[in-house]
């Protein structure tokens, strides 16, 4: 009688833990540097007074280019991504870049007093973050093949602790080092990071899985959707306008290219998110500058830094990743309720509508003379905590899993563009009350975050008509048929 044996127990490829020491380390340059940006730029450049007449304006013109910045660090990822994937591979884009990363922060340290100057250093640093964001987190899918690929969601999940762990060391320490010694400590020592993590990255050189460059080849997303777009005339009676493709096109990359667009109707409704969470490092910081930060601990009491308010989101992060991973999702699903990845950022919309309405009513308090406890922006923290939990984490893996090998790294560059996306709507409202008139009149105080609030509740009642049509085709990668379908389900 044959003995059955055992399977093998998955392992982490040992590549893991350089990709995420090196995220941890930049993730501490970016968020430090973004902890102080906007009350830098309102108390150094836009309003260096106080005066309460400029206020408005000059907490507008200060968000507009925080979020301008966000806006160019995220739409870059897609330009990253294609390169990557058609001419350079990942490693090497990302350990370049990195350099190009580490001179951006050196330039913010030194024109500290200088805005063009400064402008210049925010987007060397825009172009840094943006140019490797998409490689490193498709660069982790990489490192997996079907032996373990049931250990994708946990890394992704370990991947984004790694993102929250270095912001919450650098939004405690980088606003205290502003308010002691300087700005050129304060945005001289994120660029330190950042070249500790290229350091972390290079040494983990000889144990990356280094997929080669694709090549810019016919059978790819911009190709076959341009001749499509160009050859409608040709389109048949129940075809999709993408068949009309197959005639001159793998007829399977076109399947592939029909997966991406189905990917990108379900990360529309991210846009919703994406338009509202880099508030809390701005906006939400300018807030809390005016709020009762005191802490007593009966031995001691101390006061929290405006810029390390979004600590708590950071703490929040870390307690609810393994939480909902280990938890709450293992148990709904065992109750009959699949926690699909359109359930998931259904629910993370509701949650975000709702952090902005407890802030809503804190800028209420404040608009009317009052000092409201910092609690309440926790509270507000830990809502749009969870929220991101289920968005954000959902969006990374969904952009990996949900597109053909050959365009994971534009798969997860079009998943940063709907954040660049979102911030540049933000962007665009917070330039539009800097110029005064209908928009300043009209959104300010409170009813900036009313707006926001009805700008959810569009995107969730939408969602519900649409999402029960959507569709998910899941791409697992495989060594032998690239676009093997592995599954075809409805998400609801």
């Amino acid at each position: 009688m044959q003995e059955k044996t055992a399977p093998l127990k998955s392992r982490f490829p040992k590549s893991v833990p350089y990709i995420i020491g090196n995220e941890a380390a930049e993730r501490f340059s970016f968020y430090g540097m973004r902890s102080i940006l906007t009350l830098f730029l309102v108390k150094q450049f836009f309003n260096p007074t106080g005066a309460q007449a400029l206020a408005q304006q000059a907490d507008a013109h200060a968000n507009k280019l925080n979020h301008l910045f966000v806006m160019v660090a995220y739409a870059l990822p897609f330009v990253g991504g294609m390169v990557a994937d058609w001419f350079t591979g990942k490693y090497k884009l990302i350990l370049y870049i990195s350099m190009v990363y580490c001179l951006g922060h050196l330039l913010l340290a030194m024109f500290d007093t200088s805005l063009s100057g400064f402008e210049i250093g925010m987007l060397v640093v825009a172009i840094g973050a943006g140019g490797i964001k998409s490689c490193v987190s498709a660069n982790v899918g990489d490192q997996f093949d079907a032996s373990n690929q049931d250990l994708l969601s946990k890394v992704y999940g370990w991947f984004y602790f790694s993102i929250n762990a270095g912001s919450m060391l650098s939004t405690v320490a980088i606003p205290t080092i502003y308010k002691y010694y300087g700005p050129k400590w304060a945005f001289g020592i994120p660029g330190i990071l950042m070249g500790l993590a290229t350091v972390i990255f290079f040494m983990g050189r000889k144990k990356y899985v280094k997929v080669p460059p694709q090549g810019v080849n016919r059978n790819n997303l911009v190709f076959i959707t341009w001749y499509a777009l160009t050859n409608l005339s040709k389109r048949k009676p129940g075809q999709s306008f993408l068949d009309i493709a197959k005639e001159s096109y793998d007829p399977e990359r076109v399947e592939g290219v029909k997966a991406v667009y189905r990917v990108i109707a379900v990360f529309f409704f991210a846009l919703a998110f994406w338009a509202v969470w880099d508030q809390c490092l701005s906006e939400w910081t300018l807030y809390a500058a005016k709020m009762d930060r005191n802490i007593n601990l009966g031995f001691t009491s101390f006061q929290i830094e405006p810029g390390s308010m979004s600590t708590f989101n950071t703490i929040f992060l870390l307690l609810f990743i393994p939480l909902f991973n280990y938890l709450i999702y293992p148990n709904l699903d065992k109750i009959g309720l699949k926690t699909t990845p359109l359930r998931r950022l259904g629910a993370g919309l509701v949650l975000t509508a709702l952090s902005f309405v407890v802030i809503g009513f804190t800028h209420v308090s404040i608009d009317n003379g009052g000092t409201p406890s910092m609690w309440w922006q926790v509270l507000a923290f830990l809502i749009l905590s969870a929220a991101e939990v289920l968005v954000s984490i959902t969006g990374l893996e969904y952009a990996y899993t949900h597109s053909p090998k050959s365009m994971k790294s534009t798969m997860s560059g079009i998943w940063f563009l709907v954040v660049s996306f979102g911030n540049l709507i933000t962007a665009l409202v917070n330039g539009l009350i800097e110029d005064g008139g209908w928009w300043a009149k009209n959104l300010k105080g409170a009813n900036y975050e009313w707006f926001f609030v009805t700008f959810i509740c569009v995107f969730i009642i939408i969602f519900l008509f649409v999402s029960p049509r959507l569709k998910e085709r899941n791409y697992i990668t495989d060594p032998y048929e690239e676009n093997q379908v592995i599954a075809d389900t409805n998400n609801l």
